[in-house]
């Protein structure tokens, strides 16, 4: 990658929330690694519908209980309570709708097993840490076709809490991998024969020929990655480097930017306009 086409100053899609906040930071019950809290409606009835995913403790409402399927019964028996004990087990800016789900992590998928160009698109998060936006991302991963997640294991929230509320229970249904180090993992997938696109605001590439650009390449699009820099740097410039092409979203004068969620969906959603399961129309 040329050093002109780097991502070295601020993307027109850089993350606009100010600093991250993790979940369980702040009130709510201690818990050893590998447990965390699952809250809100959505999420908590998709992650005990997930047979992957193993519930320790189910704190519900009268009113909550009143959903739960026969098979979530005997996954787990539920304790009902006042919305106000829920809270006091929960972060203090957990809104539970009066669902909470102690449970244990999901066990990541390894690399290996989405490497493989067929085995479809791929989404790649280079230090992106607000736990709001990487739910969002899994939402619209799941929307348009996406194999995984892959996100740097030092550098990525947890997958509980905030990140399973605002995925509104797709965290369950796409799965993540955690990589020691991105720069390399987008090598791998490159000598595999996938086509990897780098979002970057600056680039002289816009999206769809980027995209298009991979499908002439690969003869398909499920072989598709698509890299997301940091909420308020974008991609690292070795990252950067690891494309096959640097790309960005045209847009208005009106708009300095886009939240890096609002820009993973406009990307999937482009890469699923070549892909035969998500719109038969261009097989």
């Amino acid at each position: 990658m040329a050093s002109n086409q780097r991502n070295t100053s601020k993307p027109r899609f850089a993350h606009r929330r100010g600093p991250a906040r993790q979940p369980g930071q702040q009130g709510g019950e201690s818990l050893p690694p590998g447990e965390g809290w699952i809250w809100g409606r959505h999420a908590v009835l998709a992650a005990l519908a997930n047979p992957r995913r193993t519930p320790l403790s189910l704190h519900l409402t009268r009113n909550a209980a009143t959903e739960l399927t026969e098979e979530a019964r005997a996954r787990i028996t539920p304790q009902v309570e006042e919305p106000g004990q829920i809270s006091a087990r929960l972060p203090d800016t957990a809104v539970h709708q009066g669902f909470a789900l102690k449970a244990k992590a999901l066990d990541p998928e390894s690399v290996q097993a989405v490497t493989d160009a067929n085995h479809g698109l791929l989404v790649v998060l280079d230090q992106i840490t607000d736990p709001h936006n990487v739910g969002a991302i899994f939402r619209s991963a799941a929307a348009f076709g996406a194999r995984a997640l892959v996100m740097q294991d030092r550098k990525s929230p947890p997958v509980f809490g905030t990140v399973c509320k605002s995925a509104v229970g797709c965290a369950e249904t796409v799965s993540h991998v955690h990589v020691t180090n991105i720069a390399n993992t987008l090598e791998a997938f490159r000598e595999a024969g996938r086509f990897v696109i780098g979002l970057a605001g600056e680039a002289e590439t816009a999206l769809a020929p980027a995209v298009e650009q991979g499908i002439a390449q690969m003869g398909r699009a499920p072989g598709l990655v698509i890299v997301l820099g940091a909420e308020d740097k974008g991609l690292r410039p070795r990252v950067a480097d690891h494309c096959d092409v640097l790309a960005r979203i045209p847009m208005g004068p009106k708009a300095e930017s886009l939240n890096v969620s609002n820009a993973a969906a406009i990307a999937l959603y482009e890469a699923s306009r070549h892909d035969p399961r998500i719109n038969p129309s261009e097989s």
